[in-house]
């Protein structure tokens, strides 16, 4: 049976310990724990040389998404974040097939086919996110959004990170149910309140990997999925197989009662 592909987002390392690293240095180690795919982060490159990477990751066997915290659309502006289009083309030399952006500010006034335009440009996959935003993180910007996507017959698909709805106090399951068909990656992610108040992501307990299960119901059998929180201890290589291995048994069990 073949195992869906399970990126991890190279932020659940740590910010400091990534910048100190280098984000190439994780090549080998994801490899080495059976990930299938790499996520650059954007806001904590340093000195790295996108080519370089490319390559590394392309003899590893890895595939790459890039992730940019930018928004798709600006306030008050109806065309795409003008930096899209450079955007893109950094996502291609770092030899990513996927580009993960925030929505941002979606309005009725929005220039899709501008939109369009730009995506027709570059080879690279657009996968938007729904961000901690009030104007981001919220169900029904995104259902007007792949609506008129829809609409457009455009090559886009959804970042599903599980934990940024409760952000914004939205529920995932309900998130699942309408946007699920729209989903083309999955940031897996729990989260905890501190005591101070503040929403933190945290490693899945058994509770968080069975409601996992049931949202990934919502969507296409074998959907790309991530580790977006923290991998952190003495053995990384260890660690990531495990989590790795978490992350791509989910969906499986309604696939093998499927071949009973």
């Amino acid at each position: 049976m073949n195992k869906p592909p399970v990126s991890i987002s190279l932020s659940s390392y740590g910010a400091d310990l990534v910048r100190q690293r280098g984000q190439g240095s994780f090549v080998d180690l994801l490899a080495a724990a059976g990930a299938t795919r790499i996520e650059w982060r954007e806001e904590l490159l340093t000195h790295e040389d996108p080519a370089q990477l490319a390559d590394d990751t392309q003899a590893r066997g890895l595939e790459s998404v890039y992730s940019s915290p930018m928004e798709l659309w600006l306030a008050g502006q109806s065309q795409p974040n003008p930096e899209l289009l450079k955007t893109l083309h950094r996502a291609q030399l770092f030899g990513a097939k996927w580009l993960k952006v925030s929505l941002g500010y979606f309005t009725d006034n929005n220039d899709l086919d501008a939109l369009a335009r730009q995506l027709s440009q570059s080879p690279v996959h657009l996968l938007v996110e729904n961000d901690q935003t009030l104007h981001g993180g919220r169900i029904e910007p995104f259902q007007r959004f792949f609506t008129e996507v829809e609409q457009h017959n455009l090559p886009i698909k959804m970042t599903f990170d599980i934990g940024n709805w409760q952000w914004q106090d939205q529920s995932a399951a309900s998130a699942a149910r309408l946007l699920g068909r729209h989903v083309g990656y999955v940031h897996c992610k729990a989260v905890a309140r501190r005591v101070d108040g503040k929403l933190v992501a945290i490693p899945p307990s058994a509770a968080d990997l069975h409601l996992w299960e049931q949202l990934l119901r919502h969507m296409a059998q074998g959907v790309m999925r991530a580790a977006e929180y923290p991998l952190q201890g003495d053995d990384l290589v260890q660690l990531t197989t495990e989590h790795v291995a978490t992350l791509a048994r989910l969906g499986q069990s309604r696939l093998e009662s499927a071949h009973v």
